[in-house]
């Protein structure tokens, strides 16, 4: 008997996992505040440098003669095409009647938008730049180092206990963030609130799915992401609210203090459990879900029967395989391209001009349609067809923002972020469609490990997107504000293309063998299929019954 007959034999989806899944559910919105929390606070406000000796300078003109003093003290920018009216890192210095260009080491910023960010805090302008976006690298590192290490010491010390002790881990770093002044000490603790979100939300996941039966868990996969996007539109609300980098930050930090007292509220993973041999703990908890799901159960429900645990299997037996590497190569190269897209553009969007929280609350609203539109197509035109549209619509439509941006004037900037916000719905509507695809291109046998590389591999893209998204700084004029969105776009269509040379899995009995994986998609593996079919007795749809266990694995999307 598998623990799966146990769950339908209690109530695959009653009070008992409604209750806890939305327990469970509430540490996305965090994760969403997290994923993006660097967009804000290393934000770079426009600026220039400050005048010697006139200690009120402000970004502003504050009347005429201050911009007098401002068109003698700082020279224009060097390109005539630049979208800056100052050059933004030098000062005129006169001697002996002799201008001369020097390097300043105090700036002015515009507080229209923010009244201070960490970057303008500490200065991370000019030589400095390029630390907003290795702060923004290591933080996503952090949460390349949390999935691996808290993922692993979920499945060592418990889920609840690994949740717990990240949740320690998130409020006393986040919290200590808000009242840093060092960059070194802010990357990090950022480093460490990256692991730690990721520590709370990968056990919350697990737990959230191994309590669901087999039958419900596609539908619970896709609710817990749409919390992520109530991350992203709370942090463009409160952001709008406080403009101030430390205000925000305590916004989303002292919240997750609630997640310490998760010790008391949740259970242990019943098949963690019985995986260690506490058979009566897994027992006792089994029981309790019955009573609350109103399901009466006469003797025992684990204690003494027979319950099948299923082995791990190794990953790297697949690549040993041309067929296979090829198709490993497709889709780990679409992973970090929609992870590069997807937390690139709301990077960008704050460099294209109009209301910045009005344009991030948009690109988080925009990921509830493109969620939900792409679940209701993957079972009528297919996980091939549908992923390389939206990836190639998507990406087109970044490609497209190179025209209004050159050509067009500042009415035709409506038509680039409009442009942009359909790439950022491309890229999370591929999320969900390239998780499913990937679970059911994978044999059976190495399937959770599949999954678990795809989702570490999806990191690199995400610490890849902050450098692209300041390409811009480094080439000047209009150009320079199309570049990333041109790379991000022509990513996303090429990865969209490639994806034309993996089979269809729609309707398909799936591969459960490594030599199943190899013939798949061929004649040769339908007729073998055909002929497996025959010889049992199984539904009328046997490629059902796969595909059902692959969506499973939904809920590892962790964005």
């Amino acid at each position: 008997m598998k623990f799966d007959d146990i769950l339908v034999r209690v109530g695959e989806f009653g009070f008992y996992q409604k209750r806890l899944y939305l327990i469970l559910c509430i540490p996305a919105i965090n994760v969403g505040c997290y994923m993006m929390m660097l967009v804000y606070t290393m934000h770079t406000p426009d600026h220039r440098c400050k005048i010697p000796g006139y200690d009120n300078d402000t970004f502003l003109e504050q009347s005429d003669y201050h911009r007098q003093l401002i068109n003698m003290s700082i020279p224009d920018p060097d390109d005539p095409d630049s979208i800056y009216k100052y050059d933004r890192c030098h000062i005129i210095q006169y001697k002996s009647n002799v201008s001369s260009q020097v390097k300043c080491t105090e700036w002015v910023y515009d507080k229209s938008v923010f009244q201070e960010t960490f970057a303008s805090k500490v200065n991370l302008v000019c030589d400095d730049s390029l630390k907003t976006s290795h702060a923004q690298m290591i933080f996503y590192f952090g949460v390349l180092a949390g999935d691996v290490g808290f993922g692993s010491l979920a499945d060592v010390i418990g889920r609840k206990k690994a949740l717990v002790i990240s949740a320690v881990l998130q409020v006393s770093a986040a919290v200590s963030v808000a009242f840093v002044s060092n960059y070194y000490v802010f990357v990090v603790l950022n480093f460490l609130v990256g692991a730690a979100c990721h520590g709370v939300f990968v056990p919350a996941t697990v737990l959230s799915v191994e309590f669901v039966g087999p039958s419900k868990r596609v539908m619970t996969g896709i609710p817990i992401h749409m919390f992520f996007a109530v991350g992203l539109v709370y942090l463009a609300g409160v952001g709008a609210l406080v403009r101030h980098w430390q205000y925000l930050q305590l916004a989303v930090a002292v919240p997750c203090i609630v997640y310490v007292f998760y010790w008391w509220i949740i259970p242990e993973s019943p098949r963690w459990l019985l995986s260690q041999g506490r058979l009566e703990e897994a027992e006792e908890i089994m029981q309790e879900v019955a009573k609350k799901n109103g399901v009466k159960v006469t003797g025992n429900l684990i204690v003494g029967e027979k319950i099948e645990i299923p082995k791990g299997e190794r990953i790297w037996h697949v690549y040993k395989h041309k067929v296979l590497l090829v198709r490993g190569m497709i889709l780990f190269f679409n992973w970090i391209v929609i992870a590069m897209d997807y937390y690139g553009v709301t990077m960008h969007i704050g460099n294209l001009g109009g209301n910045f929280y009005l344009n991030q609350f948009i690109l988080a609203v925009v990921e509830f349609p493109a969620k939900i539109g792409s679940m209701l197509l993957l079972n009528r035109i297919g996980r091939q067809k549908l992923h390389c549209l939206i990836m190639f619509i998507g990406g087109a439509a970044l490609l497209c923002t190179i025209f209004p941006v050159l050509y067009g004037k500042e009415e035709l900037q409506s038509l680039t972020l409009v442009l942009s916000m359909i790439g950022k719905m491309g890229s999370a509507a591929a999320f969900g469609v390239i998780y499913i695809y990937t679970a059911e291109l994978y044999p059976t046998v190495v399937r959770n490990g599949a999954m678990g590389t795809s989702s570490c591999i999806a990191r690199f893209g995400g610490m890849a997107a902050p450098y692209i998204a300041s390409t811009g700084d480094f080439v000047s004029g209009k150009f320079g504000l199309a570049l990333p969105l041109v790379i991000f776009g022509g990513s996303s269509v090429t990865a969209g293309l490639l994806t034309l040379m993996l089979p269809e899995t729609l309707n398909r009995k799936l591969p459960e063998t490594i030599q199943d994986g190899i013939d798949f998609g061929k004649k040769k593996f339908d007729l073998v299929m055909m002929k497996k079919v025959s010889k049992t007795s199984i539904p009328e749809n046997p490629a059902s019954s796969e595909q059902e266990e692959a969506n499973n694995l939904l809920w590892t999307n962790t964005q």
